[in-house]
């Protein structure tokens, strides 16, 4: 029985990450990097699968937990009718790529606890079982090209390809463990105090934290914090790549086969994740975003992609892994993702406008930034009136979408704007006229006057949430009788249960079976579009309300099912972070994200 979402924890040392469930158990972790094999994928099965289980050995026991304030490091606390103990989770950081440790601690508070510790590894996303053998220190484990080292103090047994340990904690008492990752033809590394390394973890998050720029309310900032946290740890440190989550084929409707792997780099966030950075004042970030995009897209300007790996990979041929049998049952289970090969004009737009918010911001100016702009428009300038797969990577037919071509716009526009704030040089005034074109053709095709709103595309008259980003990019002011249509009919037609649904998956004909839940990100822009029409009052309801969706720790999922009161869809996403930074930005300030963007202002620090 798969757990909900809402019972993981995330830890990460920004080359990997695991989810750490309430009950103890890391039920998903990739080791060396985000995008490798799952040597831990109960998640996407069951325990037979890969999973690391530290609980007290009474299972009539009340459980809480939290992260340690402004950290990535987890407590666990554990009330027994003999006592309480403690567990830490957390994976150190690291200056070596390819070291990935996973350290989990078990102090006692009180009275005395019996624990069990129960292991199953399995290499490969489940399927590989590893050559195991005992060690002064612990275990060693190898399968193929993988190897992990468990280091702890206390007697481990083996039974039926399983791993387990009974201890006893008491107040005083310190049990470590640490599963030490390494190439399997490589030595394997020196494992530190384990105390000492949490500490040196906390601090480092700690200080990391105390650069966020909030002025609003402390509840406020908690929120924001650990959103920005989030981010953090989906950032991979060696190329500044942020991942969109880290993990794959979780549904986006338990049961359905709406399955993707996130694990991987959109450009469409980049604008996005760009204020948001800038706007918390994470400049060092911001610039390691900024130049991820650049490696990745360097190329010919045909062959620019809506999606890239970790390092800027460009192959992520989407496979099936058959003996996975999927979250809840929700087949298949992938890796890899199709849309890589997409056309999605969309991304132009976010390409260039992040590029030029970071000139905007003073972020460090290269010239190979601007000569990239160019190139990439000159085949825009031929290719915008080309139908493609849309934001959403829908699988059915291509079509002209309003938002595509609403990006297209803001390419031409952000490049116009580029040559008369920042003297640069470029054919701005054939710019000009792309952009005027563009926009009268959005406004004649991409707006249905019976229907009093912009469509999802040209000659349809389903919607869009992507919509509401109409005002925010600027094309037409937050007044505007066409925007506040739009919103209107957003809201009759796409609210469920106060959330907003991206489109009709009922209607759109995206080209897959079965429905999804609400998408949190566009809650947030639908937050923001009040915040723009000045209805303060609701966007702070709408705001609140998705607050409440988070779990204890503070997490969001992609998306939410309004029916079974479920977070679904791959978790934590950043989409979702992103959205509630900039949404708490553009709340706390009389000029948040949405309106810099708008305005083409710098983002705040």
């Amino acid at each position: 029985m798969s757990k909900p979402l809402e019972d993981y924890g995330l830890i990460g040392n920004m080359l990997s990450a695991a989810l750490v469930a309430r009950d103890g158990s890391i039920d998903w972790l990739c080791l060396p990097h985000f995008d490798s094999p799952a040597c831990f994928a109960a998640l996407l099965g069951d325990e037979r699968h890969g999973h690391w289980r530290i609980a007290p050995h009474a299972r009539n026991c009340t459980v809480s937990r939290r992260y340690v304030p402004d950290t990535a490091v987890l407590e666990t606390r554990y009330e027994t009718s003999s006592g309480t103990a403690l567990l830490y989770d957390f994976m150190p950081l690291s200056d070596d790529d390819e070291r990935a440790d996973v350290v989990r601690i078990v102090r006692g508070e009180s009275g005395h606890v019996q624990m069990d510790m129960e292991m199953v590894l399995r290499f490969n996303y489940g399927q590989a079982v590893p050559w195991v053998r005992r060690r002064d220190y612990g275990l060693s484990a190898i399968a193929g090209p993988d190897a992990v080292e468990l280091h702890t103090p206390v007697d481990l047994a083996g039974h039926e390809l399983t791993t387990t340990a009974r201890f006893t904690v008491h107040p005083g008492r310190v049990v470590p463990f640490t599963l030490s990752y390494h190439r399997s033809h490589r030595t394997p590394h020196f494992v530190p105090d384990r105390v000492e390394s949490m500490d040196r973890t906390i601090s480092w998050w700690q200080e990391w934290a105390k650069r966020c720029r909030w002025e609003g309310s402390g509840e406020g900032r908690d929120a924001v914090v650990r959103s920005l946290i989030t981010l953090k740890l989906l950032t991979f440190q060696p190329t500044g790549g942020i991942i969109a989550a880290p993990t794959t084929s979780l549904p986006e409707a338990l049961g359905g086969s709406r399955n993707w792997d996130y694990r991987h780099c959109w450009l469409r966030d980049s604008a996005l994740t760009l204020y948001a950075l800038l706007n918390a004042g994470y400049r060092e970030e911001a610039e390691a975003w900024r130049q991820w995009l650049l490696r990745a897209v360097a190329g010919h300007p045909d062959q620019l992609q809506i999606m890239y790996g970790i390092a800027g990979e460009r192959w992520l041929p989407e496979l099936e892994i058959p003996w996975l049998p999927g979250y809840e049952g929700s087949l298949p289970v992938r890796r890899g993702n199709g849309a890589a090969g997409q056309s999605q004009l969309d991304v132009y737009g976010e390409l260039i406008e992040t590029l030029y918010a970071a000139r905007a911001a003073d972020l460090a100016p290269l010239a190979e930034a601007w000569r990239l702009q160019k190139v990439l428009l000159e085949p825009l300038r031929d290719r915008w009136q080309d139908l493609d797969h849309g934001i959403w990577e829908v699988r059915g037919e291509r079509r002209a979408f309003t938002h595509s071509r609403l990006m297209c716009w803001v390419a031409f526009d952000r490049a116009v704007q580029s040559c008369e704030r920042f003297g640069l040089r470029g054919p701005r005034d054939e710019w000009q006229r792309l952009a005027d074109s563009i926009r009268a053709d959005i406004c004649k095709h991409g707006y249905n006057q019976a229907r009093g709103s912009f469509v999802q595309s040209y000659g349809s008259e389903e919607l869009d949430a992507s919509l509401l980003l109409i005002p925010q990019v600027g094309f037409l002011p937050a007044d505007d009788p066409r925007v506040t249509g739009t919103v209107r009919a957003i809201e009759r037609e796409l609210l469920r249960d106060g959330l907003l649904l991206r489109y009709s998956t009922q209607h759109a004909g995206d080209g897959l079976p079965g429905e999804e839940g609400v998408f949190l990100a566009c809650s947030f822009w639908l937050a923001d579009a009040y915040v723009m029409q000045g209805r303060i009052a609701d966007a702070e309801r709408l705001f609140e309300r998705l607050l409440a969706l988070r779990n204890d720790l503070g997490l969001l999922a992609e998306e939410y099912d309004v029916g079974r009161r479920r977070l679904v869809g791959n978790f934590p996403q950043g989409f979702s972070h992103i959205g509630l930074v900039n949404t708490a930005y553009n709340l706390s300030r009389a000029s948040g994200p949405a309106r810099q963007r708008a305005e083409q202002d710098a983002p705040r620090e």
